[in-house]
C-alpha cells in the first residue's frame, strides 16, 4: 500500500529531565518501576499541505510522592500530505501511520535521555500499538 504522506524532517523540539536533589535521585532510582509512560499527539497545519506533528512523551510517577523526577520530550515531525488524502483519513495518518514510523527512533532518543540522566537499564516492556489506541478511541 502506498503511503499518502512523506515525513520531510523530524527533530527533538524540547527535552527535559529534572531531579531536584540527591535524595530525590536515590528515591526515584529505587522507585522508577512505578513510573508510567504517557503519550500526547498534537498537530498544527502549516502552509502547502504541510503539518507539524508534535509527539510528547512524559515518564512520570502517578503516586502522590514529594520526591519525583520529571522526564518529558516533544518530538516534532514535519509531514507533507498527498493531495488526494480525504479529511476523514487525515486523523488516522496523524495518530497511527506517522507515529508507527517515527516511534522507534523517538523511543530510542527518550531512553537515552533517561539513561544520560542517571537512570540506566530502563526499558518500555509494552510496545505502543498506535493502531489499537486509535481504534479504541474511535469506538
Amino acid at each position: 500500500m502506498k503511503e499518502n504522506f512523506k515525513i520531510l524532517t523530524e527533530f527533538v523540539k524540547d527535552a527535559s529531565s529534572e531531579t531536584s536533589d540527591v535524595q530525590t535521585y536515590l528515591f526515584v532510582k529505587d522507585n522508577i518501576s512505578k513510573y508510567h509512560l504517557n503519550i500526547d499527539i498534537a498537530s498544527k497545519p502549516l502552509k502547502n499541505k504541510l503539518i507539524e506533528v508534535n509527539t510528547t512523551l512524559k515518564f512520570e510517577d502517578k503516586e502522590p510522592n514529594e520526591k519525583k523526577s520529571h522526564f518529558e520530550m516533544t518530538y516534532a515531525s514535519i509531514v507533507k500530505i498527498d493531495e488526494e488524502v480525504k479529511k476523514e483519513d487525515l486523523k488516522k495518518i496523524l495518530l497511527c501511520d506517522i507515529q508507527n514510523k517515527i516511534y522507534p527512533n523517538l523511543e530510542k532518543i527518550f531512553l537515552n535521555l533517561l539513561n544520560n540522566s542517571g537512570f540506566s537499564g530502563i526499558k518500555f516492556d509494552k510496545k505502543v500499538d498506535f493502531n489499537n489506541l486509535y481504534n479504541e478511541q474511535s469506538n
